[in-house]
This record gives structure tokens, C-alpha cells and sequence, in this order.
């Protein structure tokens, strides 16, 4: 008889015949149910002990979670252990990186995922150490299709994922819609109870490699030996049994993840997995979509600040430099420190909204920093530009300039409202265009204002003078550049056609009638009606801030039509209507339905139609005054088509239509499917005539809706009012994903607004992706001071044919221009870019490593072909330009 003695005796004296590598980390989230600070305090307390045990030996290597924000983190309460991390960082003890913060790359824009890395890039070289070549994303709640592409793009062809991975995969090969492929792990990074408890630890290492064994039969296996906030229990706390570093005849190794992926990055036969990685989890392996709609009011403001760095202060802060002899140092470490404070926001656990109310209000006031470093940024920008848009101590009296400024690839043709101050007593009466030919218009007296300015070369003056807003259509604004127009100025108000009580508009060929509850129905150009447009549709929800769970008797609710008035100018046609959703109060005291009491809340919708242009463009606002429910707005699509596209980074998803949720589940510690999905401003849906395009910004989670009777629409997420960080009593979701702490700030309570705009033209392809990035940062109108005109009346700086530009920015080292060029479509395209003959070109990586040099064609232009789904970088200069201002950001 043999008994369990001498069992384990023989395991040790036979050869090991695999290995499980043993990567001790740490996951730390930076805010979450604990303040940043109170967080910190911990992190800092944590990395000490790591180095000392690192230092002795008691460990051997140890991962910092992927995100070098822990070491800014920590540097900044104690700056006297930069050396202790850099020497076991360097040393390849501590690795760090490849990211600055894990954040949720679903609800942040490409720019902002390539800027995360590039932060990263920048802690690296400040300690002197290559960063961690994988693309670690542990914890995150999905995972974009296009994330191999930008990785790639900076050197990484591996990464380690957990949640949306396919559960029956554990280690596949993961392609990108362009191609690009990652060799992936399929990996829970909380595994710290395994050697937690000495006594324990050598069953619980047993029942983990019986696991691992049904995933991966031959090994070698990998443990994360660590999880959330944990100081991990290494091989050198475990007892005898661990002595010769071998359980069961498997030999036991601390390793870093390169190590591990270095058995793994030849493997053949691998299956492959294609596009975003958003498949439901088994066991505790939740997906937990709700967060992409989850205290919307934050995604909102993420969206404003990204949009405003990405597409106004950084094209601008470029174009300065690159065509002003000034220096522009002090705006790059504005613009550095204003990009820091967004993606500190852009961390999972943040940007997602699932964290206690003292932590988002501090994520609020980060974006609020970030955006008023972006608009002060670009200001600068612009007065090295000629476009100063300062007033002194005159206000206009004759005539006035409004610069519209256009930052994309290729001209562009949008309405804009500009607002106007002049002297008492004075009127717009007339718009000249660049070409000096009136351009109709309508305007909206503000009323009086006393107007203050002050800047370094300013003297502080108050100013009397009369506020403006001016509405006209800009035509063919130049690519990369502006267009000024001339306001003449008169003492009487011109005549303004006035608001009528009417449901119908007519504007063009766009005929818009409103219906009972509020919705619309509008008349394409080919005189198809789409009916039912922007139907707003208001559910219970008795969630948490993870996910969505309706009430058991749920009655949804649409508004009901109280006024509605029009008025038409010869630039626009607007419809102003007021409806009233009549909402419970919240939920009943069981939580199992909505309360009986309701409270009418008003809605305010602003129409807009301008002349020759195809988008309507709705406004909205209301005052939430209720609790525990969602809003979302709804677009029938005719044909009942099959599917529906959303717009992703470099490229479009196609989901197919379904039910709100999928079947309940039924076991513990399981999740619902749910057909909510990402968006960045796009979602789409029909053929042909019967397409239906919603555009929108900072509005992240849609879905593609069939009822019982086959019919289909695109619902897009406007408000989740929910009072619970996390619930065990869901229906969608049978266990907690976090503390039970009430959150009710996360009921967003309070004054709402939301925008969008609806196309029914047909359009499709690049052309409507190109329609859908204009919508996202439209034209802006900047009103010049009093004797401070526009040094041309056109200008373009360079243009793009046959892909979108997607950056324009200063590059790292301080001596170049990096322009983004992105091809969203899934073909090669073959993208012509003009530019001044000063300028030269040469090809880059997406992380700014120079590659061959560009040259002009016989026409003196640039041709670049881009690979179907991808994004080319592209380093420009002028000649014979040193910038010895603008040195290497740190």
C-alpha cells in the first residue's frame, strides 16, 4: 500500500516533466472604492516592500501591473526610491509598462490609446529600461478588434487578456481587421489565494494546475501570483514542501510574462480569433457591459477634452510651429501635462463610472483641468497663427472677422454658430464668405454684456458691448487651415423670421414632420419616409454600476408631444419641441418594479436642418429628477436588416440585431449576454435607400434591437440612473463585481443634455466614417479682435485625399510634426497628402520611429498607400528649421 508520504516523496525525486512559471504582480487599480489618495497611500507602502524583497532575493522578478502610472504615483510622495525602481527595473527585476495606465480602450479614442503608450514610452526612457513587450490588459471590460493593429504599431506581438476572451480558447493567435495578429494569452490575473496561505498553498497549487490542465494539456502553465491591491506570498514563504521548487512533478519557476510568451510566440496551429474580443465569460468571467453607459455625464466630458486635444490644440499647436518661428516649449509641457490628466481619467476602474462618487467627482475636475489646458493651448496657437482672437479696448463698430476653422484632411462644409460681441448700438447686417459674397445667415441678440479681457500684454479692461450669435452655413472651409468671413455691421437689427406653432418642416428637399410622441419622421432624397426617428424610450433599472437589469414587470415609456414650433431662415430650418416623459419616481421598496408615484419630467428638443447640408442634427434637454432607470432614443431601420455597424478605431464592427438581453442565467457567478456594444461616433444600419446613420460624440453604447414581430431598431444609450456600485440581487449577473456601496451621485441627477445627428442619404463607406469624424469636432467660428485681421482670407496648410486624418500633432522629440493618416475602410487605399514644398516627409511607426523618407510625385504631391483597417504615421518638417526651444519632452 502506497501511501500519500510516499506519493509525494517520488513526485519529488522524478524529473519535472513541465513547468508552471509563477509571475508575481500586483493589479492595482488607482481609484475605485477607495479615493486615489487613500489607493496611493497603499501603493506606496507596496512598491517599498516589493524593492527590499526584490533586493534580498526573496523574490525574483516582479510585474507593476503593466502601467508605469504606478511609479509617477509613487515618485511623487517619495521621490528617494526613483533610484531603488530604476536599478531593478534596468536589472529586469521590476518590469514596467508597456502601458502609462490600463484603461478601457473601448471609450477612449485611438489617439488616446496611442498617447497612453507613449506616455509609457516616456517613464521608460526617465528610468532608462525597455518596457514590458506585452500587451497586458488584465482586467479590462473587453477588448477593441483594432488593439493589435496599434500595438503592433509600437512593437507588441503578444498580449494577455481575461475578460471578452473567448472562454474555449487559452492561448489563440488574435488578428485585427487590418491583418495584424497577436499571439494571446487567455489568463485570470487573480490568482493570489493560490500561495497565500502556506498550510494551504500545496492542494490549492494541485487544484490549479488540474485547471490549467483542461485549458492547456501539456503546459508549461503560468500563475498570476497576485490580484487587486495585494502584496502577493512568493515561493519563498511557502513551506518545506516547496524546498526543490516542484508540486506534483511539475518544477515551479518565478519568471516574468516575457518569459513565458517566449514559449509560447512559436507555437503552430494556434486558432485565430478575428476582431474585438467581447465574448461573454463563464464562471466569475464577466463582461460587465453596462459601464460603457455608466454615469454618461462623464463620457460626455471625456469626449469634449479628447476631441478638443486631438482635433483643435494639438493640428494647431503643429501647424504653429511648423510654420512660425516661435517657441513653443512651454505649450508642449501644457500640452503634455493636459494629456497626463485625460489618461489618468482613461483608467478602466474611471472612465467606466464604476467607482464610489468621491472618485468621479475628482475625475470631473480632471477633464475640467484638460479641457481648459486644450482651449488655452490652442488660443496660443492661433495668435502665432494671425488668428488673435483677444478684444482690446475698442469693440467692433463697422465690421468684424470670424475665422472658421476647419481641422481635418479635406475641406469641409458645415453650419456654425459664432457668436458676436460689438459696440452698443451696433447689428450684424451682412456676411461676406472668403470671396467676399454675401452668405445668408440668421441672428440671435444676446443682449448687453460687459465684455473683460486681460493677458500678459494686456492691460485688464471691462468693455460695454451687445452679444451676438450668428448662424450661417460655411462652405468648403480649407483642409488643415481656416476661412475668414467679414461681418458688416449696421445700427438697425435686421428682420428675423419668427418661431410658427406647426409639426412640419421644410427645408431643401427635407421634409420633417413630428409626431405624437416627439419622434420624427423624415423624407430622404428619394422620398422614402423613415419613421419613428429619435423616439425617446425610458426603462427601470434596478442595476448597479456594471450592468443593466430591468424590472421584472417593466413598462416602457415615450413622451408625450406638448408643443412644437418651427421657423425656416435662409440658413436653416429649425423645429423647437416640448414633451414630458411621465417617469416613476424610482423603484418600489422591494426593487422588484418601478414605484407608482410619477413625476413629469419636461424634455426639450431642438431640430435642426441646414440648408443643402444632409444631416439633422437633434438637441436635447431635460432636468432628471427621478431614480433607477435608463433612457435611451431609438431609430427604426426599414427591411429588418440582419445587422447593424458601429464605427470602431481603424475600422467598422458588424453585430447582428437581437433581443435587450440574452437568456438569464441560471447558475452562480454567471452573467447575462447583452446586446450593448461600443461605438466611437458611428452606428448604422439598412441598405442602399433604406440606410439609417446616427451620428454621435461621446454617446459609447448602442444596440441593435428586433422585437417579437421582426422589426428592428438602433438604440443608442443616453442615461443609466443607477444607485449601487455593485448588487448581489441581480438578474442579469448572479454575484457581486465589486463592494456594495451606495453610489447615488451615479444617479445623474440634475440637468442632462445630448446630441446627435441622423442621415438618410445613403451614404456609406469612407464617406459616411468621414461624415461621422466632422460631426465629432465640427467647424469652429472664432470671432478676431478689433484691428487684429486674418494675415489671408483662405488658408490650408496640407490636405489629405482618400483617408481621414486623424492627428496632427507635435512628435516626442520635439523636432518634427506627426501626422496620422487613417484608413478606415477594409481595403488598401492609395491616399494622395499635399503640402507646402518647404515641407518634408518620411514615414514612421505609429510610436514615432522614423522609417524611409517620403517622395513627392511629379505633381508635387505625397502618395502613401495604407493597408486596409490601419493607420500610417508620417513625420513632417520643414526644411532648414531647427527648434532648439522645442527639445525631447521629458
Amino acid at each position: 500500500m502506497t501511501t500519500s508520504a510516499d506519493a509525494a516523496t517520488s513526485a519529488r525525486t522524478e524529473a519535472p516533466t513541465a513547468e508552471l512559471h509563477v509571475v508575481n504582480h500586483v493589479h492595482w487599480d488607482r481609484e475605485w472604492y477607495r479615493p486615489h489618495e487613500q489607493f496611493r497611500a497603499r501603493l506606496v507602502e507596496l512598491v517599498e516592500r516589493v524593492c527590499e524583497q526584490l533586493e534580498t532575493g526573496r523574490m525574483r522578478h516582479f510585474h507593476l501591473d503593466g502601467q508605469t502610472i504606478t511609479v509617477a504615483d509613487v515618485l511623487e510622495i517619495r521621490p528617494d526610491l526613483e533610484e531603488r525602481i530604476g536599478a531593478l527595473a534596468r536589472a529586469g527585476r521590476l518590469t514596467l509598462g508597456p502601458w502609462h495606465v490600463l484603461s478601457d480602450n473601448q471609450l477612449i479614442s485611438t489617439e488616446s490609446i496611442i498617447r497612453n503608450l507613449l506616455a509609457a514610452r516616456r517613464w521608460g526612457r526617465r528610468l532608462g529600461v525597455e518596457l514590458a513587450p506585452i500587451g497586458y490588459c488584465a482586467d479590462i471590460f473587453g477588448h477593441p478588434g483594432d488593439l493589435p493593429t496599434i500595438l503592433r504599431g509600437f512593437g507588441i506581438d503578444t498580449a494577455l487578456v481575461w475578460r471578452g476572451a473567448p472562454p474555449q480558447h487559452a492561448v489563440f493567435r488574435w488578428r485585427a481587421p487590418s491583418g495584424d495578429e497577436l499571439v494571446t494569452l487567455h489568463q485570470g490575473y487573480h490568482e493570489a489565494a493560490v500561495l497565500w496561505d502556506p498550510e494551504r498553498a500545496q492542494a490549492r497549487l494541485t487544484d490549479f494546475l488540474a485547471l490549467e490542465s483542461t485549458r492547456r494539456p501539456t503546459g508549461p502553465w503560468v500563475l498570476l501570483n497576485g490580484g487587486d491591491h495585494l502584496m502577493p506570498h512568493s515561493l519563498a514563504d511557502q513551506g518545506p514542501w516547496a524546498a526543490d521548487l516542484t508540486a506534483g512533478g511539475v518544477r515551479l519557476r518565478e519568471a516574468t510574462l516575457a518569459e513565458h510568451f517566449a514559449t509560447l510566440k512559436d507555437a503552430t496551429g494556434l486558432p485565430v480569433v478575428d476582431g474585438e474580443l467581447r465574448y461573454p465569460g463563464g464562471r466569475l468571467g464577466f463582461l460587465l457591459a453596462s459601464t460603457l453607459s455608466t454615469r454618461m455625464p462623464l463620457k460626455q466630458a471625456n469626449a469634449v477634452a479628447q476631441t478638443l486635444l486631438e482635433r483643435w490644440a494639438e493640428p494647431y499647436l503643429a501647424l504653429a510651429e511648423l510654420h512660425t518661428d516661435h517657441d513653443f516649449a512651454n505649450e508642449h509641457h501644457l500640452l503634455t501635462h493636459a494629456w497626463e490628466l485625460l489618461i489618468q481619467n482613461a483608467a478602466h476602474d474611471s472612465v467606466c463610472g464604476c467607482s464610489i462618487d468621491e472618485v468621479h467627482r475628482q475625475t470631473a475636475v480632471r477633464y475640467e483641468r484638460a479641457t481648459q489646458l486644450g482651449e488655452y493651448i490652442l488660443a496660443r496657437a492661433l495668435q502665432r497663427l494671425g488668428l488673435d482672437g483677444r478684444i482690446s479696448q475698442d469693440l467692433a463698430h463697422d465690421t468684424s472677422e470670424i475665422a472658421v476653422l476647419n481641422p481635418h484632411g479635406a475641406p469641409v462644409t458645415q453650419g456654425v454658430v459664432a457668436d458676436l460681441l460689438t459696440a452698443p448700438g451696433r447689428f450684424p447686417v451682412e456676411v461676406l464668405d472668403p470671396a467676399g459674397r454675401p452668405v445668408p445667415f440668421d441672428v440671435e441678440t444676446i443682449g448687453p454684456v460687459r465684455a473683460f479681457e486681460a493677458d500678459l500684454d494686456l492691460f485688464p479692461d471691462n468693455m460695454e458691448g451687445v452679444r451676438h450669435r450668428l448662424a450661417f452655413v460655411a462652405a468648403d472651409v480649407p483642409a488643415a487651415g481656416w476661412g475668414t468671413y467679414r461681418v458688416r455691421l449696421g445700427d438697425v437689427a435686421p428682420v428675423q423670421p419668427g418661431w410658427d406653432d406647426g409639426n412640419r418642416l421644410t427645408i431643401g428637399s427635407a421634409h420633417v414632420t413630428v409626431a405624437a410622441d416627439a419622434s420624427v419622421s423624415v423624407t430622404g432624397p428619394t422620398g422614402k419616409v423613415f419613421s419613428g426617428l429619435g423616439r425617446l424610450v425610458d426603462g427601470g433599472d434596478r442595476g448597479d454600476s456594471y450592468n443593466y437589469d430591468p424590472p421584472q414587470a417593466d413598462a416602457l415609456i415615450t413622451p408625450t408631444l406638448l408643443e412644437c414650433r418651427s421657423r425656416v431662415t435662409p440658413a436653416r430650418g429649425q423645429l423647437h419641441l416640448t414633451a414630458s416623459l411621465e417617469l416613476p419616481r424610482g423603484l418600489a421598496d422591494d426593487r422588484s418594479e418601478r414605484s407608482r408615484e410619477r413625476i413629469p419630467v419636461a424634455v426639450h428638443i431642438t431640430l435642426t436642418a441646414w440648408t443643402g447640408l444632409p444631416n439633422l442634427h437633434w438637441e436635447v434637454r431635460l432636468e432628471n429628477t427621478v431614480t433607477d432607470h435608463r433612457l435611451r432614443v431609438h431609430f427604426p431601420v426599414p427591411g429588418a436588416p440582419g445587422t447593424w455597424t458601429g464605427d470602431a478605431h481603424l475600422s467598422t464592427v458588424e453585430r447582428p440585431f437581437g433581443p435587450v438581453i440574452g437568456p438569464l442565467p441560471t447558475e452562480p457567478l454567471h452573467e447575462a449576454p447583452i446586446g450593448i456594444a461600443p461605438i466611437q461616433t458611428l452606428a448604422t444600419a439598412g441598405s442602399d435607400t433604406n440606410r439609417v446613420a446616427v451620428l454621435v460624440s461621446g454617446l459609447p453604447e448602442a444596440q441593435g434591437v428586433q422585437d417579437d414581430d421582426g422589426d428592428t431598431e438602433l438604440a443608442i444609450t443616453l442615461l443609466r440612473s443607477i444607485g449601487w456600485l455593485s448588487r448581489p440581487d441581480l438578474t442579469t449577473r448572479t454575484a457581486s463585481a465589486g463592494p456594495t456601496y451606495e453610489v447615488p451621485e451615479a444617479q445623474c441627477q440634475g440637468p442632462q443634455s445630448f446630441g446627435w445627428a441622423v442621415r438618410v442619404d445613403g451614404a456609406n463607406g469612407l464617406q459616411l466614417t468621414r461624415a461621422a469624424a466632422e460631426h465629432r469636432a465640427p467647424l469652429r467660428a472664432r470671432q478676431l479682435g478689433v484691428d487684429r485681421p486674418a494675415p489671408t482670407a483662405r488658408r490650408s496648410y496640407l490636405s489629405v485625399e482618400g483617408a481621414l486624418l486623424g492627428a496632427t500633432k507635435p512628435s516626442e522629440d520635439g523636432h518634427h510634426v506627426v501626422l496620422r493618416l487613417v484608413n478606415p475602410t477594409p481595403t488598401k487605399r492609395d491616399v494622395v497628402m499635399v503640402c507646402e514644398d518647404s515641407i518634408r516627409a518620411r514615414a514612421a511607426d505609429l510610436d514615432e520611429t522614423p522609417r524611409a523618407a517620403l517622395h513627392r510625385d511629379v505633381d508635387g504631391c505625397y502618395q502613401i498607400s495604407i493597408a486596409p483597417n490601419s493607420a500610417a504615421s508620417v513625420l513632417i518638417q520643414a526644411k532648414n528649421v531647427a527648434r532648439p526651444g522645442n527639445s525631447k519632452r521629458r
